[in-house]
């Protein structure tokens, strides 16, 4: 994940714990075997990585976000620090699975080509993460508002969020054969305000004013989202659209 937002676990917990929850269908698409080798990219705290351990498959979790990792090893899980553009292993793996990361990894093709080179022939890629219009209203908030103060967001924005189109010729371009690509609406109702996602989520663009504004900031920033992800009951919601895939690395 990126290096610009830092992972308090209690607090992604309390916040996020979503996240791992609606990405568990992806463990169905995974379909991991014993005695796999299966690499978890992004891991975070591990609450996937641990499920897909108890299927009888070796995984290494990885992450840039050491106190996340630290949260993984209470799990009793094999974990590494290392960036998802960076990846290096001397092991072949038979799958490289990920959820909700990539979005925090702004060269894909660095990803991709690292996701290749670690792959047996045959190895799966699974994966879910921010696509195309992923949080849209929010990020256009967040870029209005950093506007308004004359602070222009491109250059600090954590996110990429890609079509299936851009993704899926990424894939293909680094040499994987695509089983599956598509995008998910998925509106999610949030356990916290809407402040809350911001501060956990949007801490970059957040932190990109003085700290003294930033409370004034959050509550322009909910007041703006209120028409629209605050429904009548009061409760708040995430305009979440996901990019879910499965790809090979055709066989020698």
């Amino acid at each position: 994940m990126s290096q610009a937002t830092s992972w308090d676990p209690e607090r992604y917990a309390t916040n996020a714990r979503f996240v791992a929850e609606l990405g568990a269908p992806l463990l169905d698409m995974l379909a991991p075997r014993p005695r796999e080798l299966i690499l978890d990219l992004g891991c975070g705290d591990g609450a996937l990585t641990e499920r897909i351990a108890a299927l009888d498959c070796t995984v290494i979790g990885i992450d840039s976000s050491l106190a996340q990792l630290q949260a993984a090893r209470i799990r009793g899980l094999q974990v590494a620090l290392m960036d998802g553009q960076e990846i290096s292993f001397k092991q072949s793996f038979d799958a490289v699975f990920t959820n909700a990361a990539l979005h925090w990894m702004k060269r894909p093709d660095r990803v991709a080509s690292g996701v290749w080179n670690i792959l047996k022939p045959g190895g799966r890629f699974v994966g879910e993460f921010g696509g195309k219009g992923n949080v849209e209203k929010i990020h256009s908030a967040l870029y209005a508002a950093l506007k308004k103060r004359a602070i222009d967001p491109a250059p600090i924005d954590p996110w990429y969020y890609p079509s299936t189109e851009e993704y899926a010729q990424l894939l293909t371009d680094t040499g994987f054969s695509i089983s599956t690509i598509e995008l998910i609406p998925r509106s999610t109702q949030l356990p916290g305000d809407m402040r809350a996602w911001l501060e956990l989520f949007g801490q970059a663009f957040i932190e990109a004013v003085k700290e003294s504004d930033r409370s004034a900031l959050l509550d322009e920033l909910a007041r703006s989202l209120e028409p629209g992800l605050l429904d009548a009951d009061g409760h708040w919601f995430a305009d979440y659209v996901r990019l879910r895939f499965a790809a090979t690395k055709p066989a020698a």
